[in-house]
């Protein structure tokens, strides 16, 4: 592509993603749920014309969010969407020769790992920010606290409790989100552009992730964790919430192995992806599915 192509969709890729933001400094509260697609074409530019392209189109939106005069969602939207989304597309793009002159591009396990690693240092600055569950638990009081004096006039000692318990676990909450956010982004980018036959590198095979010995490991440390007290339990629960992505990925990965058995196999895949957006709770099994896949070998089995 020519450059004036190249900086044309640069171009409208940043105003796309910069729009939501902006819908919801103007007030929208409707317009929340665009937020959550911000990502996709900075996702699209970078998966389709490589990570140049996806950190102009950042650049570009935050140049937008700047002009409208507000710098917190600049650093906010690079934070979340730019630095992030560039750096899993140069990974994703990242290939190598291997035997018979053929390339081997980057393998979705360690595409997951990336994602892992990304969930949680926004765990640990989520942390940070509030510092503490403490913190945390105040930030949600005064949050509340205009629709809590409405309703309820004063505090509860079981809402109290309540709370304490949303934000001893807030920082994983906050990470799991952003990181299904972000899978989700990149997944529907990869999928419209190789529909179109335009996505630098084939779509990855779900089937063949494989999650490196750190996960697992950190598992085991994160659990081992929970068993103590104070921060150190804090920690280890937050960490546990934001792994759980990784082994659903890991789970995920079984699932189609096990769908390429059936007739159909798409039929069993968007049913069951359907099941999982409405109830949720599949997920869960999922989850628990993608940790016994390895000490089982639950794919050899279903290959």
């Amino acid at each position: 592509m020519s450059r004036l192509g190249f900086a044309g969709v640069s171009l409208v890729c940043g105003v796309l993603a910069a729009g939501p933001y902006l819908l919801v400094l103007t007030g929208s509260t409707g317009s929340m749920i665009l937020v959550y697609l911000a990502q996709l074409p900075l996702f699209a530019a970078g998966l389709w014309l490589g990570t140049g392209a996806s950190a102009s189109a950042g650049f570009v939106a935050a140049l937008i969010l700047a002009s409208a005069g507000s710098l917190p969602a600049v650093g906010l939207f690079a934070a979340l969407n730019v630095v992030p989304v560039a750096l899993l597309v140069r990974q994703s793009l990242l290939a190598r020769t291997g035997p018979g002159n053929a390339v081997e591009w980057y393998p979705p396990g360690l595409m997951a790992a990336w994602l892992t690693g990304l969930g949680l240092v926004a765990a640990a600055v989520t942390l940070v920010f509030f510092d503490g569950p403490q913190g945390m638990q105040a930030t949600l009081r005064e949050a509340l606290a205009p629709a809590l004096d409405r309703h309820l006039g004063e505090i509860t000692p079981e809402l109290d409790e309540s709370l304490s318990i949303i934000a001893f676990i807030l920082p994983g909450i906050v990470a799991t989100s952003w990181m299904v956010m972000t899978a989700t982004n990149g997944s529907l980018a990869q999928g419209l552009l190789a529909r179109f036959g335009a996505s630098w590198r084939p779509s990855p095979d779900l089937a063949a992730l494989g999650l490196p010995m750190w996960i697992p490991v950190l598992l085991a440390v994160a659990a081992g964790a929970t068993l103590l007290g104070g921060t150190v339990r804090f920690i280890g629960v937050n960490v546990l919430i934001v792994l759980a992505v990784p082994f659903c990925l890991a789970g995920l990965a079984v699932l189609h192995t096990v769908a390429r058995r059936f007739p159909r196999p798409a039929v069993t895949l968007v049913t069951f992806y359907l099941l999982a957006g409405l109830l949720g709770w599949p997920l869960l099994l999922i989850a628990l599915l993608g940790l016994l896949d390895s000490p089982l070998g639950l794919r050899r089995r279903f290959a």
